[in-house]
């Protein structure tokens, strides 16, 4: 067997059915890696820098010697490690990659080739998939957008959506974020910017390959959270058709509650504070004092109203509003909104 170096395209295809290690160090992986990697560090963090300062200050060839230092006695353990995640995908194929597709890839792709895995370098290493990522940003998308007020229930209508067969991206997902000043409590770490465009990177080219009519996707903030969703990608969704659910504010408040009202007090409170310069002085007081008085729908009627404003501020921010934005009335917040959704589309 021969180690075989492969282009982006052929890994993410490859990926499908096969381990990807991503050899780089530790704190490279945790900033943003090609979601579903391995972390296979050659290096840990210190040993990286100290070799990347022997290549830096003095030569290449003392920088290796002081690579093989640390990598000779971690061969073992490495290939244990290797076989493991064999065994559990069921595959003796891996994919390797690094920073640049250089030498320590090139190393540990040695190092399992030997011992007898069928091995693949990704040519460019990490780098060829971040320009492959930046790329799915500037492709034209059949995206149909779906709008409404906070409590619309729109994540939950992309979820019946697809349980329809429809395809569908759900933004919030990979930011996990629910796009709010209280859209992270309750939920996993926001991905870095960079980690988020991988998982969408990935999300669209998946979508894309359903090739179906159209790919749901609800009409967003630029800024979900603390990550941005890319510039190119965001100018497409803004000349897209949004199908905007009118919903009762009464339907859109209880819903809310309903989501909203067993999370933590003091995590509400502190997520009002952050937008009490929007809200007002005035409203985000009573706000607050409602939410630590338990007064949770009293409390919420006030923050529904500022957002109720701060998104027709936004949907009608748009070139040509009135000819992308199509009004739908609905009479609650239930699944039921997908089927409307479809038949508005397709009559």
């Amino acid at each position: 067997m021969a180690v075989r170096p492969i282009d982006i395209d052929t890994f993410l295809n490859l990926r499908e059915s096969h381990p990807v290690l991503d050899v780089r160090s530790p704190g490279e992986y945790q900033h943003a890696h090609i979601p579903g990697a391995h972390s296979f560090p050659l290096f840990d963090d210190e040993e990286r820098k100290q070799v990347g300062t022997a290549y830096k200050q003095e030569s290449r060839e003392l920088a290796i010697k002081i690579g093989l230092d640390y990598f000779g006695p971690k061969m073992r353990a490495l290939v244990e490690q290797a076989e493991s995640i064999s065994a559990q995908s069921g595959s003796r194929t891996l994919l390797v990659h690094c920073w640049r597709g250089g030498m320590r890839s090139g190393a540990l792709a040695w190092l399992l080739d030997i011992y007898g895995f069928q091995v693949h370098t990704l040519i460019g290493g990490y780098k060829s998939f971040r320009r492959w990522s930046l790329a799915q940003f500037e492709k034209e998308y059949p995206l149909q957008l779906i709008g409404g007020y906070t409590g619309s229930g729109k994540t939950d209508l992309l979820k019946a959506l697809k349980n329809k067969k429809e395809t569908i991206l759900d933004l919030e997902g990979l930011a996990h974020h629910k796009g709010s000043a209280f859209g992270n409590i309750g939920l996993p770490e926001q991905p870095s910017q960079e980690h988020f465009e991988n998982k969408l990177a990935l999300a669209l080219q998946k979508a894309a390959a359903e090739q179906t009519p159209r790919i749901w996707v609800e009409d967003e903030s630029q800024r979900i959270g603390r990550v941005n969703i890319p510039g190119a990608f965001w100018e497409h969704m803004r000349r897209s058709s949004v199908y905007f659910l009118d919903i009762p504010f009464e339907k859109r408040l209880a819903y809310i509650v309903q989501g909203y009202g067993s999370l933590d007090v003091q995590r509400l409170c502190d997520a009002t504070d952050r937008v009490r310069k929007k809200l007002g002085d005035k409203n985000a007081t009573e706000a607050i004092t409602f939410l630590q008085n338990g007064q949770i729908t009293e409390a919420f009627d006030i923050l529904l109203r500022y957002y109720d404003k701060m998104y027709k501020k936004s949907l009608f921010n748009r070139e040509q509003a009135e000819l992308l934005i199509r009004n739908i009335e609905a009479t609650a917040v239930h699944e039921e909104n997908a089927d409307l959704l479809l038949k508005t589309i397709t009559p």
